[in-house]
């Protein structure tokens, strides 16, 4: 293995700034793993902190991306949970393991890869071994690397803290990674999955990936279409993707007691909706960040088990990392992921 190896950084916020930079292959401690990344999926998330920073205090220069997939190369003497040559995840919010997220109702707690820690658009990463979970192995390196951030939110969302259960009806807004996940995970729950988007041919291509009923939000009401769909019942879970003042929109289509997962901001960060149908209906307004450790490992497990499948609309190589970004802003079906 060499000593040397290549990155991709920046030494300032903005997009314009990101290079490839040749560095030092990292050293590891005595709970550390060095891992070869393969592949690095991309969140809109990455492409936001480029741009603004998202208020966070980052390090520069700074490695965007927090998704990868990866194989051991090397593990510290008190490693006990890898050895050279296991495939594995990264873990988005590192530290959170189980239960409760850390921090507190003054500070929450937002210590991610790709943002107050290092990311992960790099040949090799050195992180203790808590950071990363085994990869599922019926996955290629592309295809488990969407699972620590796309993946995780969606199965946190319906399963974690959704209880979803057979018959319920989902709603899931838009075709990216996380819906797609959401709508595959619906299915193989055993869910009746509405999906919405503003693109006749997504929707055909979702149909295909088995929901049962798609909206176009542009040519009709999709509030008014829901309950015609589900006989006036609403929707048991939304996955709320859009924020901003679509959160109304859901607070209206949601079903009496049910649940809407509030997960993007692509209408804007600040939500807003009518109180009537909050109190009326008296759903769970819940807000996911992704998820810990032990969920994610749970999701590996249903991957394997279930034979579920990524969506990756388009795989770019390590050297294409700024088109890879910019694909972002043409809302792709699935998840955008470079390949080592």
């Amino acid at each position: 293995m060499s000593k040397w190896m290549q990155e991709w950084s920046t030494e300032a916020v903005g997009p314009h700034n990101l290079k490839i930079a040749e560095r030092k292959v990292p050293e590891i401690g005595e709970r550390d793993v060095l891992v070869r990344t393969t592949a690095v999926s991309l969140n809109y998330r990455d492409k936001l902190i480029l741009e603004s920073g998202m208020g966070l205090e980052l390090t520069f220069p700074f490695v965007p991306a927090s998704d990868m997939s990866g194989v051991v190369e090397a593990v510290g003497k008190g490693v006990t949970r890898f050895k050279p040559g296991d495939r594995v995840i990264s873990t988005f919010a590192p530290g959170w393991l189980d239960g409760l997220r850390p921090g507190n109702g003054r500070t929450p707690a937002y210590d991610t890869l790709g943002g107050v820690h290092p990311g992960v658009l790099s040949e090799y990463v050195a992180f203790p071994e808590d950071w990363f979970v085994p990869a599922p192995k019926s996955l290629d390196a592309a295809e488990a690397s969407i699972l620590p951030c796309a993946g995780l939110t969606a199965w946190f969302a319906l399963i974690e803290k959704g209880h979803l259960k057979p018959g319920d009806r989902v709603v899931v807004q838009g075709t990216g990674g996380v819906a797609l996940f959401g709508l595959q995970i619906a299915k193989a729950v055993g869910a009746e999955v509405i999906v919405t988007s503003g693109s006749p041919e997504k929707l055909e291509r979702a149909l295909a990936l088995g929901a049962d009923h798609g909206i176009n939000r542009l040519s009709e009401d999709w509030v008014e279409r829901v309950y015609a769909l589900t006989d006036d019942h609403g929707a048991d879970h939304i996955l709320e993707i859009a924020g901003g003042a679509g959160l109304g929109q859901s607070l209206k289509a949601v079903a009496p007691d049910g649940r809407i997962s509030v997960i993007g901001v692509l209408e804007g960060f600040e939500v807003s909706g009518p109180v009537a149908p909050l109190l009326l209906k008296s759903p769970v307004l819940q807000g996911i960040s992704v998820g810990h450790r032990r969920a994610l490992e749970d999701l590996v497990d249903a991957v394997d088990r279930l034979r579920l499948k990524p969506v990756i609309d388009k795989r770019y190589k390590f050297t294409e990392a700024r088109e890879a970004l910019a694909h972002l802003d043409r809302g792709p079906f699935g998840k955008v992921v470079i390949e080592f």
